[in-house]
């Protein structure tokens, strides 16, 4: 990847899921150092756009394409698109009954880095990432996702993002089911994962994320492709206007 090329780019992307056409002409372009916030109501195709830059087998694309780091990864497996540094927060994290967190965490740090890490070093880094999310220790031995709560779950997430530190993240409504204290410690661990070098792309319905996770650029999902784009003044226009407003925009647009 030269310089001044983007991290991502999504050009004119169209994708269906069960012979249904749900993404219609995606553009999009992710420079490192960037934060992207993508909104839209239920249905819009924000989390299909999710799902298909990670290369979900559901999800078809019969148009356009997707770049990440220069390369073409349209047609590229999920597990080369991970080690080239691009990484998904699920919206909805699955339970893993008889799995700990701590091997969990483990084997997924050696997946993406390629190689086993050292037991001192890798414990060592994940104390450092629990102190920040104030993960209690007894964390680690419970089962992945197993009876925990909506904050427990997105905590687990953050922590495996902190750990794999990935150049783009993509967080699918990271802010689901989250209480008002639990959504400002995953915001610190959200904000945490920023550098010139990385980029996130948060998917979210509401704004009020966006208070914490301050975001550079924010796109709003309409009908399965992005049909405004701005400034965090944006969020806040939403949040007072709601999705009506953009469908009035749009109208006024085109008449």
């Amino acid at each position: 990847m030269s310089a001044d090329s983007p991290l991502l780019s999504i050009e004119n992307l169209h994708v269906e899921v069960e012979e249904k056409e749900i993404l219609k002409g995606v553009n999009l372009v992710i420079n490192a150092g960037e934060t992207h916030a993508l909104m839209g109501r239920n249905g819009s195709g924000k989390s299909t756009l999710s799902y298909t830059l990670m290369g979900h087998p559901k999800y078809k694309v019969t148009g356009g394409c997707m770049k990440y780091k220069g390369q073409d990864i349209t047609e590229m497996p999920t597990d080369e698109r991970a080690r080239l540094g691009l990484t998904l927060a699920f919206q909805y994290p699955v339970a893993i009954p008889g799995v700990s967190v701590s091997n969990f965490l483990r084997a997924s740090v050696k997946a993406v880095r390629g190689q086993d890490i050292p037991v001192k070093e890798f414990r060592k880094e994940l104390k450092e990432v629990m102190d920040r999310l104030g993960v209690p220790k007894q964390f680690l031995s419970r089962y992945v996702n197993d009876g925990f709560s909506g904050g427990e779950k997105k905590r687990l997430e953050i922590m495996q993002l902190a750990l794999l530190k990935p150049q783009m993240a993509i967080l699918d409504e990271t802010d689901s089911g989250l209480d008002i204290d639990a959504l400002k410690t995953v915001s610190e661990g959200v904000n945490s994962l920023v550098s010139k070098d990385s980029a996130i792309l948060l998917i979210t319905h509401y704004q009020r994320i966006l208070n914490y996770v301050k975001p550079d650029h924010v796109h709003v999902f309409h009908e399965g492709k992005i049909v405004l784009s701005g400034g965090p003044e944006l969020s806040t226009k939403l949040e007072e206007h709601g999705y009506d407003w953009v469908t009035q925009e749009l109208a006024s647009t085109t008449a």
